[in-house]
């Protein structure tokens, strides 16, 4: 089973989810406002995709946060802290397929190379 982690209201999340209807790739869909950041999920993102893809660093909650935090996030371990805090800093949409692979991001020419 194929999951997309993200925030409903997000553009490029509902674009995601769109096209994953549209190719009829069987999904659910994880809230990271209303269910929170599953912690294993987390690490497994970290591991697969690094800190620098998983943090998005053009969003208005990075840029809100002080400097001395944006500061502090230099590797896996200090974003894991962060990434818990604050799910809207995670880049969107994580998508854990279905081979158990991780994608970050949407980008449909590489989705199809998946299917």
């Amino acid at each position: 089973m194929t999951t997309l982690y993200g925030i409903p209201n997000c553009d490029t999340v509902k674009k995601a989810r769109t096209w994953l209807t549209e190719h009829s790739v069987t999904h659910t869909f994880h809230d990271l406002k209303k269910q929170g950041v599953p912690e294993r999920e987390l690490d497994r993102w970290l591991a697969a995709a690094g800190w620098e893809q998983l943090v998005n660093r053009k969003g208005t909650t990075w840029r809100g946060l002080d400097e001395a935090t944006r500061s502090a996030v230099v590797d896996n371990a200090s974003a894991h802290s962060l990434l818990l805090a604050h799910a809207s800093v995670i880049k969107r949409p994580v998508v854990e397929w279905a081979d158990g692979s991780i994608s970050v991001g949407f980008d449909a020419a590489d989705w199809r190379d998946r299917l």
